[in-house]
């Protein structure tokens, strides 16, 4: 059971950085990972009343707030003309309608989760972070940072120059957690691959032996494939064992680069 002593809705990011300082302080976000915790929380901070719900577009990027929500992201049109559909693809089947309008980014991120399906797509797209105190940072470098960590994340930024970009997950049911994810990305020649849920937060590969050089054939798909497969780390949970997951992935890689293929 959560138990909370107080609630407090900051006025500024300031305040909100200071109050998370705090040990036993925790940023609120839309609070469905948390109120499933069993621990005693000092207080909790919702950053609501600091207009961090909003898209923004300008020529070169998209900027979201952290307290946008999953449904939003899913819905947005611009969003999803740029990722070619994968936006809508990477927050669809996360548990449900409700819980996408309350599910909100920021939580999503800072959490980094294994199962995360937002952090897959969001690496494969370069995304930046920005957080109060330490700043602008790529979103790799977000995820490798301590979980100790304690700073405000305010925005992700998403450039527009994504190229073609495809995303699928194995899941056991539609709406259950992802047995594996995988994001793919095409952008001037080059290939970048993105898998999750592998049980451990997602990681990225590039095509390190140039087997998509020459572009996208059955043959070279399957190939690219079986080096993310083996190069990749998997570990088994209740859901799927490492091995199924290498399968998997060996799977979701060569239908992706297919898909690519077919978009290109």
């Amino acid at each position: 059971m959560l138990t909370i002593g107080q609630y407090t809705r900051p006025e500024s990011l300031d305040e909100a950085y200071a109050l998370c300082q705090k040990k036993n302080n925790v940023v609120l976000g839309g609070m469905l990972w948390l109120k499933m915790q069993h621990r005693n929380v000092g207080t909790v901070i919702d950053l609501c009343d600091l207009g961090l719900d909003k898209i923004e577009e300008d020529e070169t990027a998209y900027r979201i707030g952290a307290m946008v929500s999953l449904r939003a992201l899913e819905q947005h049109a611009g969003l999803a003309a740029l990722t070619g559909g994968a936006m809508a693809h990477a927050t669809q089947h996360i548990v449900g309608v409700q819980f996408r309008n309350c599910a909100t980014l920021g939580g999503s991120l800072w959490g980094r989760f294994g199962f995360s399906d937002v952090l897959t797509l969001l690496l494969a797209l370069d995304a930046r972070v920005h957080l109060h105190h330490a700043g602008e940072m790529p979103l790799a470098d977000f995820a490798a940072l301590p979980r100790t960590t304690r700073d405000i994340l305010t925005h992700v930024t998403i450039p527009k120059a994504q190229g073609r970009v495809v995303y699928l997950s194995q899941r056991n049911i539609s709406t259950d957690f992802p047995v594996l994810t995988c994001a793919l990305r095409a952008r001037d020649g080059q290939y970048t691959c993105v898998i999750g849920a592998r049980p451990m937060p997602a990681a990225v590969f590039a095509d390190e032996s140039g087997l998509l050089a020459q572009g996208i054939t059955e043959d070279s798909a399957r190939a690219f494939a079986d080096d993310i497969a083996a190069r990749a780390v998997f570990g088994s949970n209740m859901r799927a064992s490492a091995d199924y997951r290498r399968e998997i992935c060996r799977v979701l890689v060569r239908r992706g680069l297919l898909a690519l293929s077919k978009e290109g």
